[in-house]
């Protein structure tokens, strides 16, 4: 297969796929609808002027008859009075009218014929279209709810083009938020292992720094905890002798009283 046809068979079948795309069947019925009522409009137009027709030639064979009538009576007229010349030439004249009404009698019943051959085929048409008309309303509506149903499956499994981009868009949203939450661990735990400075924290600096902030501060605590202890030994040491007092004087008295 050359370039070329390769090329026309890949044109063809891109539009032959845009045009199935874009056709609504819905509105290619009404297109024939209105089609076949343009016809049937055509064929009544005819079927009128058939009519027409036929009705004129009567109109023209019942004036020529009405002339033979008159001539007739002519001839009865001038035989009474004596012209047989004109009552030959009224005569022939009746026979010129005859001759010309059998034609508009023949071409009548032609007419008639034609008339009633294309009332027929008028009544067919008609039938035909009020039954297409039928059986386009139930297509449409059948389309039309099938279409309704295919919608509603879609957004219901989702696989419709709107409802797809936004299950993308949730997908994209739930990577993104687990993304951050494994951030946010993996960060906690660089913080609580040392392996990372927190720069929020007072004083904050490398691990040497924070293990000598340590120390310094276990040192402070241990030296206001000997402060305590030397402060509380004088008062320890007054209590006791104090008490030693208080029990020779009760020796002293109770010596005094056995004297």
């Amino acid at each position: 297969m050359s370039l070329m046809k390769r090329i026309s068979l890949i044109f063809r079948s891109k539009a032959n796929e845009a045009l199935d795309r874009a056709e609504d069947p819905r509105q290619t019925l009404d297109y024939s609808y209105q089609r076949q009522l343009e016809l049937l409009s055509k064929v009544r137009r005819g079927v009128a002027d058939v009519a027409t027709s036929r009705k004129r030639v009567e109109l023209q064979v019942n004036q020529l008859t009405q002339q033979a009538d008159k001539l007739t009576g002519q001839a009865q007229k001038a035989i009474e009075v004596g012209r047989e010349d004109l009552a030959r030439e009224a005569l022939t004249r009746k026979s010129g009218l005859a001759q010309q009404i059998q034609d508009l009698q023949t071409q009548h019943a032609q007419l008639q014929a034609e008339e009633e051959k294309l009332t027929l085929a008028q009544q067919r048409l008609q039938a035909k279209v009020e039954s297409f008309r039928t059986r386009k309303e139930t297509i449409k509506a059948t389309y039309t709810a099938a279409q309704a149903q295919t919608r509603i499956n879609e957004a219901m499994s989702g696989i419709g083009e709107e409802m797809g981009d936004v299950g993308l868009a949730i997908q994209r949203a739930e990577d993104k938020t687990a993304q951050m939450q494994a951030r946010a661990g993996a960060i906690d735990e660089l913080l609580a292992s040392g392996a990372l400075d927190d720069v929020t924290q007072v004083g904050g600096g490398d691990d040497i720094a924070r293990e000598l902030d340590a120390m310094s501060s276990t040192s402070d605590v241990e030296a206001e905890l000997a402060r305590l202890k030397a402060s509380k030994a004088p008062e320890a040491l007054e209590s006791s002798q104090g008490g030693d007092a208080l029990g020779t004087d009760a020796q002293r008295s109770a010596e005094g009283e056995t004297r």
